[in-house]
């Protein structure tokens, strides 16, 4: 009987004993055509977005990170080239406990999305590729990515490439860019 009760006093207080579910808010698949070994998360308002052609945007830290950053503006780091990307992209509450195992390459950072509405650019056309509407707000970015080795450079036809690439977004203050997997390709 006590135990019952504590967890309705937990529960009252919204305090969860059960393990944390992801709310999956939107979900979208993407595959485009990208090139350059990159791609756009961009505010579509946000006129104050950084130049992603300046030397401060894809650093040589940005490059080695997988993730460049600036005002409105991610730049996703990907292994292929001169190919189409595939990926999927999640709107979720809260973010999730991550399975290390199942990814090359985590990294993360914040985007303050003030129109309300986020969109994917593939490089260098700078053409929409998607659009994900989202409630005004700051956002904490994951990108993780997955079957890096895959990617050969001496494969010009690009018949190996099977790289992928997996974005969550969820509200959150946090802005810095993190590595939580660093990918080797040596």
């Amino acid at each position: 009987m006590k135990k019952i009760t504590a967890l309705v006093i937990l529960s009252l207080l919204g305090i969860s004993c059960l393990p944390h579910r992801k709310k999956i808010m939107e979900k979208k698949n993407f595959k485009f055509y990208t090139d350059y070994h990159q791609f756009y998360l961009e505010d579509r308002d946000d006129e104050d977005k950084g130049h992603s052609g300046s030397s401060d945007f894809w650093s040589e830290e940005a490059f080695k990170e997988r993730l460049a950053l600036a005002n409105g503006i991610i730049g996703v780091g990907v292994e292929s080239s001169g190919n189409d990307i595939k990926g999927e992209i999640e709107i979720l509450e809260r973010p999730i406990n991550i399975d290390y195992n199942k990814y090359d390459h985590i990294v993360e950072a914040g985007i303050n999305i003030r129109s309300g509405s986020l969109q994917i650019f593939n490089c260098p056309d700078h053409h929409l590729e998607l659009t994900v509407k989202v409630p005004p707000g700051k956002y904490r970015v994951r990108v993780y990515s997955s079957n890096l080795a895959s990617v050969k450079e001496t494969d010009m036809a690009h018949e190996t490439d099977n790289d992928y690439y997996r974005i969550e977004l969820w509200p959150s203050d946090h802005m810095e860019r993190k590595v939580l997997k660093q990918y080797d390709s040596k």
